[in-house]
């Protein structure tokens, strides 16, 4: 491993690593909130002493409560991010508050080496709350996954047959033209398994997955790790699992197309239509939809369960964590101007529940809704779209990660759980 491969492969989520620098960023930050270490026991008698220690806690106090304020206002009451800031968020946010507000005193008040601890602890407060919050939301497993925009090599296409079967699949880039929608999709993350790697492999299922909103389709391979539970299934499995493609229904990290047909692009031509017309023509896989499933996570999670119950002649079964009840963009209303031109009416009749309304009753349909038990909105969305999906029959289970959140520890537990139950539903 070269030094550059060992650099990104550095695990930014492992305590061996993480303790001491919490520690370390404590040990800066207590040098500087404390009397000057020059003055020696003189300095700890010094009332003047206490009373600059007094004002530099005193303003990384407020500095934390008005972060955590704007916290409650950005995620509570105005609902910026969709999703409720948790508790270890907003106490990462916190520090990070106080101790550049404490960095800043001790660049006013202090001198000599105070001051160059202070411009130290400026850092340091990004970085390690930064690394704080990424715990709890394991969106970066690896400094490679924060720096690399392109994880992964395009699919040689023409790539010569592996001459016996590999122990591992493989995951590659690959770009899957939106030549009935026009949609502007980014490049795809195809997992091929080792039976698709052999001469003349047999037809395989197909999983298409859809990353959450902001986000790209590599996430489901570099923060859901789901590369690693298919190569798992694979090995149990003679070399077989199904061919994966997570593919873009955004166009953009933060642009929410609902994953409809609208002037925001033909996401529901380019899913249904496009990606299996390209699957179909250069991948070895089954013709008969009663082997394709899908995954997503949160908005895409949302999507999973729109093609499953808007489309039942074309996916079989799908994996959704933390689902949204209805596709959403801030509010009705807003989401009906984006997408549905202005009809809220519209709106409401691409929710999953009016389209089970719609097309059912299902018949050997399964869906698995997962969600962290910390995370109250989403678990309660699974209980009411799983409660919806038995009654139009569809074969339905309802999970949830025990203390985790809105976050991908959930995807990762959920695809450790329940993807393998979905390939296996995907292969009968």
């Amino acid at each position: 491993m070269s030094p550059t491969e060992w650099l990104l492969a550095t695990q930014l989520q492992a305590p061996s690593k993480l303790v001491p620098i919490d520690a370390a960023f404590a040990v800066v930050a207590l040098l500087v909130l404390l009397p000057a270490l020059r003055h020696r026991a003189a300095a700890w008698r010094s009332r003047a002493a206490w009373r600059a220690v007094g004002v530099r806690a005193a303003v990384a106090a407020g500095a934390a409560v008005v972060v955590l304020l704007a916290c409650w206002v950005t995620s509570d009451v105005i609902d910026l991010f969709g999703v409720s800031l948790s508790a270890v968020t907003r106490m990462w946010c916190a520090l990070a508050a106080a101790a550049l507000a404490l960095a800043v005193t001790g660049l006013v008040q202090g001198g000599g080496w105070r001051r160059a601890t202070a411009i130290v602890l400026v850092p340091a407060a990004l970085l390690v709350p930064a690394l704080g919050v990424n715990v709890e939301f394991a969106k970066y497993p690896t400094l490679g996954t924060v720096v690399q925009t392109d994880p992964y090599p395009e699919l040689d296409l023409d790539a010569a047959p592996a001459a016996s079967m590999p122990t591992v699949g493989e995951v590659r880039t690959v770009t899957i033209p939106g030549r009935r929608s026009h949609f502007d999709a980014r490049p795809a993350i195809v997992y091929l398994p080792p039976a698709a790697l052999v001469r003349d492999p047999a037809p395989l299922p197909v999983v298409l997955a859809f990353a959450g909103q902001p986000g790209a389709p590599s996430d489901m391979f570099t923060a859901g790790r789901m590369g690693t539970v298919l190569d798992d299934y694979a090995r149990a499995h003679h070399g077989r699992a199904p061919i994966v493609l997570s593919v873009d229904q955004l166009s953009a990290p933060g642009r929410n197309t609902m994953c409809v047909d609208s002037r925001l692009g033909h996401v529901d031509t380019y899913v249904t239509r496009d990606v299996p017309a390209w699957v179909e023509s250069h991948l070895p896989v089954a013709r008969d939809r009663v082997h394709w499933g899908m995954v997503g996570f949160s908005q895409g999670a949302t999507c999973a369960v729109q093609f499953l119950t808007g489309h039942p002649s074309d996916f079989a079964a799908a994996l959704a964590v933390s689902s949204e009840l209805q596709p959403i963009d801030q509010s009705p209303q807003h989401s009906a101007d984006q997408a549905f031109g202005g009809s809220v009416a519209r709106w409401r009749a691409a929710a999953p529940r009016a389209l089970m309304a719609e097309h059912g009753p299902y018949r050997g349909h399964a869906l698995w809704l997962t969600a962290g038990s910390s995370d109250h909105e989403f678990t309660e969305n699974a209980r009411l779209l799983g409660a919806a999906a038995r009654r139009a029959g569809i074969r339905t289970t309802v999970v949830s990660a025990s203390r985790s959140g809105h976050d991908w520890n959930t995807v990762q537990w959920s695809l450790r759980s329940e993807l393998p139950l979905l390939c296996d539903a995907l292969s009968g």
